[in-house]
């Protein structure tokens, strides 16, 4: 069994909105192991974006509930003041490759001088040392030296998604957080970004968690899968079992979901609507959509453990 880098415990995240209270993450559990690479999927809207910055705490202001535990090598960062978590955590034992990289680069500095920023705001280096730190994740994640001294808006799609992920790994962080890190990329782009992190996993011992909608992408890098549903996991299973036997009714209806080259057989859709995040009913939340429901689907399921495939969050498996 492998060494457990982060655990999550109960974790919850509400918003106050106009409209009432959004629960977008509630009471969500789970594992990351050192050198492994979680992926989280599920559609849109699901709070996979909410639960990246409830770990790394990076909160808006209408933030109304925020509790639970993260463990990170077995001490829980919750319990740390913001000043000591922002110097001793976040970037520098978890970062993250935030969605739609340009938003969240500087047009006006230069590309190196932004990769070495991390180093240097955190007093790590000297800013000459963080410059040649800056030049070796460079080579690491593919991008010709001259780039150092372009800006954002000079690059490729593909050259800044490179680029926000060289950021990402500077300070040498044990865990990346990848939030669709492939999702605005064509086919091949995607792949070379991919290839790129399987050998960063497998070189330099890094461990991930992939957020993700697109099933097909999750399965390249994933040693393990999170499937998230209105705000909750729903199933937590090994990646080599779940890519071909899901456990719960909304991960066999994802998988259905995906074109595939060599089965002649039309891709599914999933009906209805997903769930109202704005005090959502005590029951199982996919219950309006299954078509497997009965009658113990109006009270909320707990986690039923299915062996070494994983557990689940159905009461089928009762």
């Amino acid at each position: 069994m492998e060494e457990v880098l982060l655990r999550v415990e109960e974790l919850c995240l509400h918003y106050r909105t106009s409209r009432g209270i959004v629960q977008v993450v509630d009471s969500v559990s789970f594992e990351v192991g050192r050198n492994q690479a979680l992926a989280v999927i599920g559609e849109s809207g699901c709070g996979k974006s909410s639960l990246a910055r409830a770990i790394l705490r990076l909160l808006p202001r209408n933030v109304a509930v925020y509790t639970g535990g993260v463990f990170l090598d077995g001490t829980n960062v919750m319990l740390l003041g913001e000043e000591r978590f922002r110097q001793e955590v976040r970037w520098v034992k978890v970062s993250l490759v935030p969605q739609a990289v340009m938003n969240s680069l500087n047009p006006v500095v230069k590309v190196g001088d932004q990769v070495a920023e991390p180093l240097v705001t955190h007093n790590l280096v000297k800013k000459a040392e963080a410059q040649e730190r800056a030049k070796q994740v460079f080579r690491l994640v593919g991008v010709p030296l001259d780039f150092l001294q372009r800006y954002a808006f000079e690059l490729s799609g593909g050259m800044r998604q490179r680029m926000a992920i060289a950021m990402a790994l500077v300070a040498d962080p044990s865990l990346v957080i990848l939030d669709e890190p492939t999702s605005a990329l064509d086919v091949l782009t995607q792949a070379n970004i991919l290839n790129m992190l399987k050998r960063i996993k497998r070189e330099f011992q890094r461990s991930f968690i992939l957020i993700s909608h697109d099933v097909a992408t999750s399965s390249e890098l994933a040693d393990s899968v999170a499937v998230m549903y209105a705000g909750q996991i729903v199933e937590v299973s090994n990646a080599a079992h779940f890519y071909h036997e899901p456990l719960h009714p909304y991960s066999q209806k994802l998988m259905a979901s995906v074109p595939r080259l060599r089965q002649d057989r039309k891709p599914e859709f999933i009906p209805g609507q997903p769930a109202s995040l704005i005090n959502p009913a005590k029951n199982c939340r996919f219950a309006p959509r299954c078509q497997l429901r009965f009658s113990e689907c109006e009270q909320e399921p707990p986690f039923f453990e299915c062996g070494d495939r994983g557990r689940v969050k159905c009461w089928r498996y009762a």
